[in-house]
């Protein structure tokens, strides 16, 4: 099995799977928490916009992606925080709309052809160099910045009106906590694709809480269920030439399912 690693493309293709198996359930936990699960698949579809205009304007297409998923993510916390009642409408608007708007996009410039396939269902062969030092930083980012505002995090994803009574600026973090997850979601794309990166996002972390841990417990073991899903399904994904966003979630839903019959 690890002569698979003698190939340059497995080897960036690993190294990129590792750091967003580690980062999808770090955010992802927070947004289940907040009853926001949906929140990833919103933004995936928004990016997918954002892919378009890179390829249109021959720019990277991560960085169309992770700049239309941030604006995605600031106006969602934006109309939450408006308290006008659909929210839950407004991830479905944005859902839509932002695949509306890449398949209009894409269809004016042409661009309908394989390299699209491998952002809607992830691809381990079309990682380039480029892609995984992107990967490697933002990830580093994603995770320090969880790690040096866990406790405001934690407190604002469970309870933001007792956050606010105790001094912290539930606005602000929240917001932090969607900007993560906008880049986060960008980051997945070219392993696990548009279409099913807010699964690997959510499926580790729903596993992990069928144990009944603590959170920081249930954080770890949510990461070590991603790890699983991310490598093995890599591994799959190359011995039988599939889609390796697909496998990748198949993995993690197998995992969900033991965790199920043994709680």
């Amino acid at each position: 099995m690890f002569a698979i690693l003698q190939f340059a493309f497995m080897q960036r293709a690993l190294a990129a799977g590792v750091v967003i198996a580690v980062v999808a359930p770090l955010i992802g936990m927070f947004l289940v928490v907040r009853r926001y699960s949906l929140m990833a698949d919103t933004l995936a579809h928004v990016s997918l916009a954002g892919i378009a205009l890179g390829i249109l304007f021959n720019i990277h297409p991560l960085a169309g992606a992770l700049l239309a998923s941030l604006i995605a993510a600031v106006s969602i916390e934006s109309i939450r925080r408006s308290k006008a009642g659909f929210e839950e409408s407004a991830l479905a608007l944005f859902l839509s709309g932002g695949l509306a708007l890449a398949t209009v996009i894409l269809s004016a410039a042409h661009s309908f052809n394989v390299n699209l396939l491998s952002f809607l269902f992830g691809s381990i062969a079309t990682v380039a160099q480029s892609d995984v030092y992107a990967i490697i930083i933002l990830g580093i980012f994603v995770a320090a910045t969880i790690l040096l505002l866990y406790k405001e995090l934690f407190a604002v994803a469970f309870d933001e009106e007792l956050a606010g009574a105790q001094g912290i600026k539930a606005r602000t973090f929240g917001l932090v906590i969607m900007t993560l997850a906008a880049v986060t979601v960008s980051l997945a794309l070219r392993i696990v694709g548009v279409l099913l990166t807010g699964a690997l996002m959510v499926i580790p972390v729903v596993s992990a809480l069928r144990f009944g841990y603590g959170f920081r417990r249930t954080l770890c073991l949510s990461i070590a269920f991603s790890l699983l899903a991310v490598v093995s399904g890599l591994f799959l994904a190359f011995t039988f030439n599939l889609a390796s966003g697909g496998v990748i979630v198949l993995a993690a839903l197998f995992i969900f399912t033991l965790s199920a019959l043994l709680n």
